[in-house]
C-alpha cells in the first residue's frame, strides 16, 4: 500500500470561469491557470501520481505544452488513472479538502465525487470531498485564491 498527497492553488481571477472537481460553479471570478486551473483535480492527480512515485502534474502535463492550453482537467485526471492502472496500482481511496472562503462549495460537492470517480472509473464510494473556509484568514479568507489538498491509497 502506498499514500499520495497532492496540493494544488490557482488565484482568482475576474475573466475565468470557476471549475472545481470538473463542475461549473457560478461565481464572480474563476481559477487563473494554464488549463482549466481545477484545484481540486489537480491536487487529486498530484497525490496519485506521488503515491505511485510519478513526479507531479507538471511532470506529465507542462504548462508550457500549448497542448494543454485550457484543458479540461478530468482528461488530465482519466490520463493519471490510466498511468496509475499501467503501474500495476488500483486506487483504495481519495480524501481530498477544498479551501475557499466563497463559494459556498456544498451544493456540487456529490457532483465532484462523482466526475472524479468516472474519470478514474473507480465506485464514487471510494471518493470523498470536503470544503472549508480559513474564516477570513489568508490568501483564501482574503477571496484572492483557492486551493485544495488530497490524499489517496494505492494497493
Amino acid at each position: 500500500m502506498r499514500i499520495g498527497h497532492g496540493y494544488d492553488v490557482h488565484k482568482l481571477s475576474q475573466d475565468r470561469k470557476l471549475i472545481i472537481g470538473g463542475v461549473e460553479i457560478p461565481f464572480e471570478a474563476g481559477l487563473l491557470g494554464h488549463s482549466d486551473a481545477d484545484v481540486l483535480l489537480h491536487a487529486v492527480c498530484d497525490s496519485l501520481l506521488g503515491a505511485a512515485a510519478l513526479g507531479d502534474i507538471g511532470k506529465h502535463f507542462p504548462d508550457t505544452d500549448p497542448a494543454y492550453k485550457d484543458i479540461n482537467s478530468l482528461f488530465l485526471l482519466k490520463k493519471v488513472g490510466e498511468l496509475i492502472s499501467e503501474g500495476g496500482y488500483k486506487i483504495c481511496n481519495i480524501d481530498a479538502t477544498i479551501i475557499a472562503q466563497s463559494p459556498k462549495m456544498s451544493p456540487y460537492i456529490q457532483k465532484m465525487r462523482e466526475n472524479i470517480a468516472e474519470a478514474l472509473n473507480i465506485d464514487v464510494s471510494l471518493v470523498s470531498v470536503k470544503a472549508t473556509t480559513e474564516e477570513g484568514l489568508g490568501f483564501s479568507g482574503r477571496k484572492e485564491g483557492i486551493s485544495a489538498h488530497s490524499v489517496c491509497l494505492i494497493d
